[in-house]
């Protein structure tokens, strides 16, 4: 897939700066500016497998995010919202490279390229490694980062229990709605 990847970057940077008021804003969005995030992939094979895939699937929780917030009793705020859904795959920022691999092509071998992971920096489960790097610039209310935590349910790779998750999800409904909002995501939006 073709991205228009500095587009995307604007995008995902403008929807950051006209939401978030938060101190330790900036040092973030400088931090992912540095990164590989705008270019990394969401995932190897999966989702987003492709240049610019874990921006645009960030976005891409924003949006379902946007579209299912009506069914919450109590919307949480823009700022928590943005915050949520687009840092809550930041474990994933600098974790792949590409590498090649013989491919048969309409009949023919040639070597393509592929993601792999190079996982630089290990810490706990894929969410508690995302509210992690978030709060090395700026701090999250419990909400958030619970909703950070458990967007990956029961799946995330952690020693969390189905009842802790299904806990955090009655407790703080912003972690039901990142978790929906990245399964609709990807299963809908990115296959």
């Amino acid at each position: 897939m073709e991205l228009n990847i500095e587009t995307q970057k604007q995008t995902f940077l403008e929807i950051c700066r006209a939401s978030i008021q938060r101190e330790g804003i900036e040092d973030l969005l400088s931090w992912l500016s540095k990164s590989d995030f705008f270019t990394a992939p969401a995932s190897t094979k999966y989702h987003g497998a492709y240049a610019g895939g874990l921006c645009q699937h960030s976005i891409d929780v924003y949006q379902q995010a946007k579209r299912l917030v009506f069914m919450m009793p109590t919307p949480p705020s823009e700022e928590s919202l943005v915050i949520s859904t687009l840092f809550h795959d930041l474990c994933k920022v600098n974790m792949y490279k590409t590498d090649k691999r013989n491919q048969k092509i309409n009949g023919e071998w040639r070597e393509v390229p592929y993601y792999v992971v190079e996982e630089k920096f290990h810490f706990g489960g894929h969410g508690s490694k995302s509210v992690f790097l978030v709060q090395q610039f700026m701090k999250l209310t419990t909400e958030e980062a619970a909703a950070i935590n458990c967007h990956m349910g029961f799946s995330d790779g952690s020693s969390s229990t189905v009842r802790d998750v299904s806990n955090a999800y009655h407790q703080f409904p912003l972690a039901w709605l990142v978790h929906v909002a990245d399964e609709a995501a990807t299963f809908l939006m990115e296959r």
